[in-house]
Formats: C-alpha cells, sequence, structure tokens
C-alpha cells in the first residue's frame, strides 16, 4: 500500500480533489470544496487552510468523503 507524503502542499491537494470531481467553493480559514454526486447527493469537504496538510489530516478528510487512499494517491501524483 501506498503512503502518504508526511507534509502535502495544499495546492496539490486541492488539485487533485478537483481531479476527483470536487469544486472549490470557499477558501477562507478553511478550504470548502464540494461534489455533486450522480445520484442527486453532494459530498461536501473541508481542508485547513494551512500550506502544507498531514497525512493523518489528509487520511481522514478521504475517510469521511468516501474516497479510497490509491484513489487519491493516483491522482495526487499525477498532480
Amino acid at each position: 500500500m501506498t503512503k502518504f507524503h508526511v507534509d502535502a502542499a495544499v495546492n496539490k491537494v486541492i488539485i487533485a480533489f478537483e481531479n476527483l470531481g470536487f469544486r472549490l467553493v470557499r477558501k477562507a480559514n478553511h478550504i470548502a470544496m464540494i461534489r455533486e454526486n450522480t445520484d442527486g447527493s453532494r459530498t461536501p469537504l473541508t481542508i485547513p487552510s494551512h500550506p502544507r496538510i498531514k497525512g493523518s489530516t489528509l487520511r481522514t478528510i478521504l475517510t469521511q468523503a468516501g474516497i479510497e487512499r490509491e484513489d487519491f494517491l493516483r491522482v495526487f501524483e499525477k498532480s
């Protein structure tokens, strides 16, 4: 299993989530993103507005959003 980066650049994380179908809603104290699902539901996402995101924080965000680690890492590496 591929490991997360210890600290991931927030801009690269945002680009990866955009490539997974999320769109940026707001960028202030926290970064808010949302994905419109095919069944009409929405998946919200909140990311801390720090220059670097810890791996443990990123794992929690992925779990809450229902995104598989491998799917995210594949897109993240291409970003």
